[in-house]
Protein backbone atom coordinates (compact mmCIF):
# COMPACT_ATOMS: atom_id res chain seq x y z
CA UNK A 1 0.00 0.00 0.00
CA UNK A 2 1.37 3.40 -1.00
CA UNK A 3 2.08 6.00 1.67
CA UNK A 4 0.60 9.49 1.47
CA UNK A 5 4.06 10.80 0.66
CA UNK A 6 4.42 8.39 -2.26
CA UNK A 7 0.96 9.28 -3.55
CA UNK A 8 1.84 13.00 -3.37
CA UNK A 9 5.08 12.31 -5.25
CA UNK A 10 3.18 10.48 -8.00
CA UNK A 11 0.68 13.33 -8.34
CA UNK A 12 3.47 15.93 -8.48
CA UNK A 13 5.47 13.85 -10.98
CA UNK A 14 2.64 13.41 -13.50
CA UNK A 15 0.90 16.72 -12.84
CA UNK A 16 3.72 19.20 -12.26
CA UNK A 17 2.99 21.25 -15.41
CA UNK A 18 -0.70 21.39 -14.53
CA UNK A 19 -0.12 22.37 -10.91
CA UNK A 20 2.32 25.10 -11.96
CA UNK A 21 0.18 26.49 -14.80
CA UNK A 22 -0.88 30.12 -14.43
CA UNK A 23 -4.58 29.22 -14.68
CA UNK A 24 -4.31 27.24 -11.46
CA UNK A 25 -4.30 30.64 -9.72
CA UNK A 26 -7.97 30.90 -10.70
CA UNK A 27 -8.60 27.51 -9.11
CA UNK A 28 -6.76 28.60 -5.96
CA UNK A 29 -9.15 31.57 -5.61
CA UNK A 30 -12.38 29.77 -6.56
CA UNK A 31 -14.46 27.88 -4.04
CA UNK A 32 -15.71 24.45 -5.01
CA UNK A 33 -17.42 22.74 -2.05
CA UNK A 34 -17.92 24.61 1.20
CA UNK A 35 -14.65 26.33 2.02
CA UNK A 36 -12.52 24.06 -0.20
CA UNK A 37 -11.06 25.65 -3.32
CA UNK A 38 -11.24 24.04 -6.74
CA UNK A 39 -7.44 23.64 -6.58
CA UNK A 40 -7.58 21.79 -3.24
CA UNK A 41 -10.49 19.68 -4.47
CA UNK A 42 -8.65 18.71 -7.66
CA UNK A 43 -5.57 17.70 -5.64
CA UNK A 44 -7.74 15.62 -3.31
CA UNK A 45 -9.38 13.88 -6.26
CA UNK A 46 -5.96 13.14 -7.80
CA UNK A 47 -4.61 11.73 -4.53
CA UNK A 48 -7.73 9.65 -3.93
CA UNK A 49 -7.69 8.37 -7.52
CA UNK A 50 -4.14 7.09 -7.08
CA UNK A 51 -5.07 5.59 -3.70
CA UNK A 52 -8.06 3.78 -5.23
CA UNK A 53 -5.92 2.36 -8.02
CA UNK A 54 -3.41 1.24 -5.38
CA UNK A 55 -5.92 -0.28 -2.95
CA UNK A 56 -7.67 -2.19 -5.75
CA UNK A 57 -4.37 -3.35 -7.29
CA UNK A 58 -5.20 -1.79 -10.64
CA UNK A 59 -1.64 -0.84 -11.64
CA UNK A 60 -1.62 -3.12 -14.69
CA UNK A 61 -5.01 -1.81 -15.78
CA UNK A 62 -4.63 1.97 -15.56
CA UNK A 63 -2.46 4.56 -17.24
CA UNK A 64 -1.20 6.31 -14.12
CA UNK A 65 -0.18 9.48 -15.97
CA UNK A 66 -3.62 9.78 -17.57
CA UNK A 67 -5.34 9.05 -14.25
CA UNK A 68 -3.49 11.83 -12.42
CA UNK A 69 -3.91 14.33 -15.24
CA UNK A 70 -7.63 13.61 -15.63
CA UNK A 71 -8.15 14.00 -11.89
CA UNK A 72 -6.28 17.30 -11.76
CA UNK A 73 -8.15 18.68 -14.78
CA UNK A 74 -11.65 17.31 -14.14
CA UNK A 75 -12.87 20.67 -12.76
CA UNK A 76 -10.70 22.95 -14.91
CA UNK A 77 -13.63 25.26 -15.69
CA UNK A 78 -11.72 28.35 -14.46
CA UNK A 79 -14.45 30.34 -12.75
CA UNK A 80 -16.08 30.42 -9.33
CA UNK A 81 -19.51 28.94 -9.99
CA UNK A 82 -20.83 30.58 -6.81
CA UNK A 83 -20.35 34.07 -8.32
CA UNK A 84 -23.38 35.67 -9.92
CA UNK A 85 -22.87 35.90 -13.67
CA UNK A 86 -26.30 36.62 -15.10
CA UNK A 87 -27.31 32.97 -15.06
CA UNK A 88 -24.73 31.12 -17.17
CA UNK A 89 -23.60 29.08 -14.14
CA UNK A 90 -27.17 27.97 -13.48
CA UNK A 91 -26.61 24.53 -15.00
CA UNK A 92 -23.02 24.26 -13.75
CA UNK A 93 -23.34 20.66 -12.56
CA UNK A 94 -24.38 19.52 -16.02
CA UNK A 95 -22.18 21.80 -18.16
CA UNK A 96 -18.86 22.20 -16.38
CA UNK A 97 -17.30 18.91 -17.57
CA UNK A 98 -17.45 20.18 -21.16
CA UNK A 99 -16.05 23.57 -20.18
CA UNK A 100 -13.28 21.88 -18.19
CA UNK A 101 -12.38 19.66 -21.14
CA UNK A 102 -12.28 22.62 -23.57
CA UNK A 103 -10.10 24.66 -21.19
CA UNK A 104 -7.79 21.71 -20.55
CA UNK A 105 -7.49 21.07 -24.29
CA UNK A 106 -6.54 24.74 -24.83
CA UNK A 107 -3.78 24.63 -22.19
CA UNK A 108 -2.50 21.03 -22.37
CA UNK A 109 -2.19 18.15 -24.76
CA UNK A 110 -4.88 15.61 -23.89
CA UNK A 111 -5.10 11.97 -24.91
CA UNK A 112 -8.43 10.16 -25.29
CA UNK A 113 -8.34 8.77 -21.75
CA UNK A 114 -7.86 12.17 -20.11
CA UNK A 115 -10.35 13.89 -22.38
CA UNK A 116 -13.07 11.28 -21.87
CA UNK A 117 -12.45 11.14 -18.13
CA UNK A 118 -12.88 14.90 -17.76
CA UNK A 119 -15.99 14.99 -19.94
CA UNK A 120 -17.71 12.10 -18.13
CA UNK A 121 -16.68 12.69 -14.52
CA UNK A 122 -20.20 13.81 -13.56
CA UNK A 123 -21.94 10.63 -14.73
CA UNK A 124 -24.86 10.04 -14.23
CA UNK A 125 -25.57 13.82 -14.23
CA UNK A 126 -24.01 13.81 -17.66
CA UNK A 127 -25.65 11.06 -19.72
CA UNK A 128 -22.59 9.28 -21.11
CA UNK A 129 -20.59 7.02 -18.76
CA UNK A 130 -16.79 6.97 -18.74
CA UNK A 131 -15.26 4.81 -21.46
CA UNK A 132 -12.07 4.06 -19.53
CA UNK A 133 -11.28 2.70 -16.07
CA UNK A 134 -9.41 5.93 -15.32
CA UNK A 135 -12.66 7.85 -15.83
CA UNK A 136 -14.56 5.54 -13.53
CA UNK A 137 -11.92 6.03 -10.84
CA UNK A 138 -11.97 9.84 -11.23
CA UNK A 139 -15.78 9.77 -11.09
CA UNK A 140 -15.74 7.80 -7.81
CA UNK A 141 -12.93 9.88 -6.29
CA UNK A 142 -14.69 13.11 -7.24
CA UNK A 143 -17.98 11.96 -5.73
CA UNK A 144 -16.34 10.81 -2.49
CA UNK A 145 -14.33 14.03 -2.21
CA UNK A 146 -17.31 16.26 -2.94
CA UNK A 147 -19.44 14.54 -0.31
CA UNK A 148 -16.66 14.72 2.30
CA UNK A 149 -15.94 18.39 1.58
CA UNK A 150 -19.58 19.42 1.59
CA UNK A 151 -20.39 17.53 4.79
CA UNK A 152 -17.26 18.78 6.56
CA UNK A 153 -18.13 22.36 5.71
CA UNK A 154 -21.73 21.99 6.86
CA UNK A 155 -20.73 20.19 10.05
CA UNK A 156 -18.29 22.99 10.85
CA UNK A 157 -21.03 25.61 10.32
CA UNK A 158 -23.48 23.63 12.46
CA UNK A 159 -20.92 23.35 15.26
CA UNK A 160 -20.20 27.09 15.13
CA UNK A 161 -23.91 27.91 15.15
CA UNK A 162 -24.50 25.54 18.06
CA UNK A 163 -21.59 27.05 19.99
CA UNK A 164 -22.92 30.55 19.33
CA UNK A 165 -26.36 29.52 20.59
CA UNK A 166 -24.78 28.13 23.76
CA UNK A 167 -22.68 31.27 24.23
CA UNK A 168 -19.31 29.61 23.74
CA UNK A 169 -16.80 29.66 20.92
CA UNK A 170 -15.07 26.84 19.18
CA UNK A 171 -11.44 27.13 18.40
CA UNK A 172 -10.54 26.60 14.74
Amino acid sequence: MLSRERIDAIVRHYGRDILEHEHMEIERRSLQHGDVTTYEHSLRVARLSVAIADRLHLWRHVDLRALVRAALLHDYFLYDWHDYDGGSHRMHGFRHPYTAEANARADFELDDIVSNSIRTHMFPLTPIPPRYLEGVIVNVADTVSAVRETLASRLSRWKRADAARRGSTLRP
